[in-house]
């Protein structure tokens, strides 16, 4: 582990100096006594059923903004838990996937589970129009989650950052993704000017974030709930499933390679097969240390017969974060190498213990 570590004493996880451990020797590709196993809840971070029913709002917008709800509904959600394996307690302040797009002027719309940015770019003359703004709405309210979550976090849970997504997927948010595609063929240099702006002030904004959470004893953490040290993060292009390799190579690599300089834990976000046809391109990127598989649903479960991609990525010295279901267990760690793999498993509390004693046997 790194010589600038230190120990946080919470609650409800005891262990965390040894789960902090096994997540370091997982970046390495290494193991120490067993996997790295994280539990977890689809959607357990919207999960509003406690509601007061004195808690009124005049729109969703304003619950999302509601900061003392969106805090304390966390601590009610964490009280008598137990998180165990390398599972942690971890608030991120969370305005949607696309927060980041929103610093620069998007408005949003609000659903129960997550938001959509509104297109801003109707016409290349909109360009203009985005600027980074560190004072408007979307960007100060994620500070005063922020500092809200860190006054009462004390001894109780980890603050982390919000979900930050520049380059392609921001500018998906800002012009829309199918419009995106027909630029990419069109319009090709708007395309690219609209790459550099959604990476330019990226790590400026990276930046701002951490230097908050670490003046407050915190590490770097985010949605995913796996901490680093030092400085995390999970570059992603979702909306690269709808492009050719050519394209992902022209538009895409260069504002991922701009990302990932100066972070010593970047976890790629590889949603789907349609994002996995650029896994060459992605896993020559030396600065990413992990991938995280998501194999979607329906006919793309189950996860074996993904193995010959997950094998590819560990060949090529990548560590890996895989979900994969209770009844795949045993098949899974029977053909894969346990080594640079973290496990994300959804269960209940009570049968977790056993989880972790199958899992040793690996």
């Amino acid at each position: 582990m790194e010589n600038n570590k230190w120990i946080l004493e919470l609650e409800c996880k005891p262990d965390f100096e040894m789960a902090m451990k096994r997540v370091y020797a997982w970046y390495e590709q290494e193991i120490i006594d067993r996997a790295p196993i994280r539990f977890s809840a689809h959607n357990e971070e919207f999960s509003h059923k406690d509601i007061k029913p004195e808690r009124k709002w005049n729109s969703l917008k304003d619950r999302w903004f509601d900061a003392e709800f969106q805090v304390e509904s966390y601590m009610d959600s964490i009280k008598g838990r137990k998180f165990l394996a390398e599972t942690f307690p971890v608030f991120w302040p969370n305005l949607g996937p696309d927060v980041y797009a929103a610093f620069y002027g998007t408005e949003m719309e609000y659903k129960e589970v997550t938001t959509f940015s509104i297109p801003i770019i109707n016409d290349w003359d909109d360009i203009i129009r985005l600027e980074l703004d560190m004072q408007n709405k979307y960007f100060k309210k994620i500070e005063e989650l922020t500092y809200l979550a860190l006054e009462r976090c004390n001894g109780k849970f980890m603050v982390g950052f919000t979900d930050l997504m520049p380059g392609m997927d921001c500018v998906a948010a800002w012009r829309n993704p199918q419009q995106l595609c027909i630029d990419m063929c069109l319009d090709p240099d708007k395309v690219k000017q609209l790459g550099d702006l959604a990476c330019r002030d990226f790590h400026l904004i990276y930046d701002h974030f951490d230097d908050i959470l670490k003046k407050n004893n915190q590490l770097s953490v985010t949605w995913m709930g796996i901490p680093s040290f030092s400085k995390m993060h999970i570059p992603s292009c979702d909306n690269s499933a709808m492009i050719s390799i050519e394209q992902f190579e022209e538009f895409c690599l260069p504002s991922i390679n701009h990302e990932v300089k100066g972070i010593t834990h970047n976890i790629f976000h590889l949603d789907g097969k349609g994002v996995a046809r650029h896994v060459d391109i992605i896993l020559q990127i030396k600065e990413i240390n992990a991938i995280q598989w998501v194999q979607g649903m329906g006919m793309d479960t189950p996860i074996l017969q993904w193995v010959p991609l997950l094998k590819k990525i560990q060949a090529a010295g990548k560590s890996l974060v895989v979900d994969i279901q209770l009844d795949e267990i045993e098949d899974f760690i029977r053909i894969m190498d346990p080594k640079g793999i973290m496990l994300c498993i959804s269960a209940d509390e009570a049968i977790q213990p056993d989880i972790i004693k199958r899992v040793e046997k690996w």
